[in-house]
């Protein structure tokens, strides 16, 4: 499939944010917007989780834009601690509900872009998918029910986010995403992003 991308730099709240927009040569009328792991320890829009995410959405023709939060390569400001990094994910929804020509918005997030996900998730967004949601490093408390479908993806074998933790997390949460625990997956997962395209496959898709 042709594809085409486009580097740019929107506003943001605290200076301007670094934003690449991909769209397949046949879009179905679905963006994602897709969040980074953490900045302090070398997340990006370019991360390799957060790049499969999006080449197997626009495998399903679902244009795709990731973004760099605040203090990372070209985007401005600086690190805070997930609070600022929330304003910086909808000052992208909201560029991407004006720019992205589609009508239906779906959001997703890898690590600490999980949760940051979790975190901004409202009732404009038609699908949310999370990767590692790092719920035994930060306080998560998504809205209850969520407004929208959700497909949780874990790696079995992730020493950083353990699937234990996240298990716990949705049963003391009363939380039920449709899941998937990759088997042999660590959090990065190393030898297994060919699964992870494949549960997008299976899982999902562009009406």
């Amino acid at each position: 499939m042709t594809q085409s991308a486009e580097t740019q730099m929107i506003s943001g709240p605290t200076g301007a944010l670094e934003v690449l927009a991909e769209y397949p040569d046949e879009p179905c009328g679905t963006v994602a917007v897709l969040c980074h792991p953490h900045p302090l320890y070398g997340g990006s829009l370019s991360n390799k989780v957060v790049h499969t995410l999006a080449a197997g959405l626009r495998d399903l023709g679902i244009a795709t834009v990731r973004f760099n939060f605040r203090g990372v390569e070209r985007s401005e400001g600086v690190y805070d601690e997930g609070r600022g990094e929330q304003d910086d994910l909808r000052a992208v929804l909201e560029w991407a509900r004006r720019e992205c020509p589609a009508k239906i918005h779906w959001l997703g997030g890898f690590s600490f872009g999980a949760y940051v996900a979790l975190s901004v998730c409202d009732t404009d967004i038609s699908q949310l998918i999370t990767v590692a949601p790092p719920v035994n490093l930060f306080t998560i408390q998504p809205e209850h029910p969520l407004p929208c479908p959700w497909l949780l993806i874990q790696g079995e074998a992730d020493d950083i986010v353990p699937a234990s933790a996240v298990s716990q997390w949705l049963v003391d949460n009363d939380l039920h995403p449709q899941s998937e625990f990759i088997p042999a997956a660590g959090h990065f997962f190393h030898g297994r992003l060919n699964l992870l395209r494949r549960v997008l496959a299976e899982h999902l898709t562009c009406d």
